[in-house]
């Protein structure tokens, strides 16, 4: 949904939301371009409807790029440019919140970038990160990617770094991690942050271990232990 507010980013579970991922031609959100969207709905916790498509970025696909998810120029050069595929997914998921893994630095960013070049306008919806969530909540873990995360949970992998594919697998993440959300995760105690809401950490100082917010560099707020 767009408007003239970005949406902001939720540390919780909820049972209605829009898993989406995007493949691009490389990291940098000043240079890059997306060259596949993927999303799907959920309601209940299930999955009711999905959307994807490819998008003509309008550049030469860097072959490192097509090497990590397999799309290359032939199979973009009659794809919609992004604008439309944007425009698409607006509609697509309309006011619901967001999820995706990593998506705070940069799914988001790409989004929003984009939207604001087309129409002047942001999305407004909320979103959740589960990158940021499985850290919070899995602090056992020595790696967060997407496939680290669904092998802890015995959850296929199968055609992975391809957008509606991690957007399945994601999902299934997600009500894995929902079920985690019942319990506080070790070093957290379930302890919100006053200023933003989100969970409080314990960290460690130059003056020993202090209460942080786990939303930061976004949220600075600290507690002395």
């Amino acid at each position: 949904m767009l408007g003239n507010t970005k949406g902001k980013r939720l540390d919780k579970y909820v049972e209605d939301y829009v898993v989406f991922d995007l493949e691009t031609t490389g990291i940098s959100v000043i240079r890059d371009r997306v060259v596949e969207i993927s999303a799907v709905k959920v309601l209940k916790g299930r999955i009711v409807d999905q959307f994807s498509t490819l998008v003509n970025p309008e550049m030469k696909i860097p072959f490192r790029a097509s090497e990590v998810n397999h799309i290359t120029d032939d199979m973009v050069k009659n794809a919609p440019v992004f604008e439309r595929a944007l425009d698409d997914f607006n509609t697509f998921a309309g006011g619901m919140v967001l999820t995706g893994h990593n998506i705070h630095t940069f799914d988001m960013k790409f989004i929003q970038r984009d939207a604001k070049a087309y129409w002047g306008k942001v999305f407004m919806n909320d979103y959740i990160d589960t990158l940021m969530l499985a850290r919070q909540r899995l602090p056992q873990l020595t790696n967060y990617k997407l496939t680290d995360l669904a092998g802890h949970y015995s959850i296929s992998a199968e055609g992975a770094h391809r957008a509606l594919a991690d957007c399945v697998m994601n999902q299934r993440v997600f009500e894995k991690l929902g079920q985690e959300l019942k319990f506080p995760a070790a070093g957290t105690g379930g302890k919100k942050c006053p200023k933003c809401g989100l969970l409080m950490k314990k960290r460690n100082g130059r003056f020993g271990e202090f209460w942080g917010c786990s939303g930061y560099p976004d949220c600075r707020y600290t507690e002395n232990l």
